[in-house]
């Protein structure tokens, strides 16, 4: 299936990009590229860049709130009265877990889709005609800077980048592209893939204390009950273990200071259950 094809520096830009026309410029997010197909069956197939997932149960753990997200979002009957096959499109998007940026999670969406293929077409939608699909099948594309600016009016050496949409502070970069399919990324001189994580450090019991914070796991619980689904022990363990992987995911899977995440999982569900239990008492 479609693999999403790289995007070059500014430097590296097509000249077609900049000859005539107009451009979108579109916030560049610091997540995780992720891809999605719905199937005749109504199955959702996942991947990430490099590959696709056929068993739910091997999608890597870090991905697990943006196929949630996805899951409950995605308005499959929209979908297929937008396309007359749904297995001919493939949908593009950043799963918004922590990498350099540390984003306001309570608003950032676990997924903001940025483009779609269309196999009928050979070619992926224009910029325009992907943000309407998302909106329309209920998931969030990501936000345009600007819209239809003339390619006169756009010069990279003097462009700024904007402030981020879902942080207080500058975005990682622009993504500027036209209706032709050619790209390339302009990235914020704040953010030039410079990793100043610090891992975590401490035990099972140590690190569940601290990231399995009763506001979670109430937050948590207030949505299952919005949604009218039972607040049961596995329900909030699952989501209150996804919300840590997806805040805490640069740090929790550091170089060789990776986290056990077996013991980790363990000491969560035991807080979480813990709660729970003092919370009917």
């Amino acid at each position: 299936m479609k693999r999403y094809p790289s995007i070059p520096r500014i430097e590296n830009a097509p000249r077609e990009l900049f000859d005539t026309g107009h451009l979108w410029l579109l916030e560049k997010v610091d997540g995780a590229n992720f891809r999605f197909q719905l199937q005749r069956s109504g199955r959702i197939q996942f991947g990430d860049r490099n590959r696709w997932y056929s068993d739910p149960d091997a999608i890597p753990e870090p991905y697990h709130h943006a196929v949630r997200h996805v899951r409950d979002q995605l308005d499959r009957d929209a979908l297929r009265r937008a396309v007359d096959d749904v297995e001919s499109i493939v949908f593009f998007g950043e799963a918004m877990h922590r990498h350099a940026i540390e984003y306001e999670w309570d608003r950032t969406p676990s997924v903001l889709g940025f483009d779609i293929w269309a196999a009928a077409k050979d070619a992926f939608y224009p910029p325009d005609t992907a943000e309407q699909i998302f909106e329309r099948v209920g998931l969030q594309p990501v936000n345009a800077f600007e819209r239809e600016r003339h390619t006169r009016d756009f010069d990279p050496e003097s462009y700024t980048v904007p402030q981020s949409n879902w942080y207080d502070g500058p975005a990682e970069g622009v993504v500027i592209r036209n209706k032709q399919g050619q790209r390339a990324k302009l990235l914020h001189p704040d953010h030039r893939e410079v990793d100043e994580t610090v891992p975590i450090d401490g035990t099972a019991s140590e690190l569940a204390a601290t990231y399995v914070t009763q506001r979670r796991i109430e937050n948590v619980a207030a949505k299952l009950e919005d949604r009218q689904q039972p607040v049961t022990v596995e329900a909030v363990y699952e989501r209150v273990l996804e919300d840590i992987v997806r805040e805490e995911h640069a740090r929790l899977s550091h170089g060789n200071q990776t986290v056990d995440m077996e013991p980790f999982r363990s000491a969560v569900g035991r807080v979480v259950r813990q709660s729970l239990e003092k919370r009917y008492e």
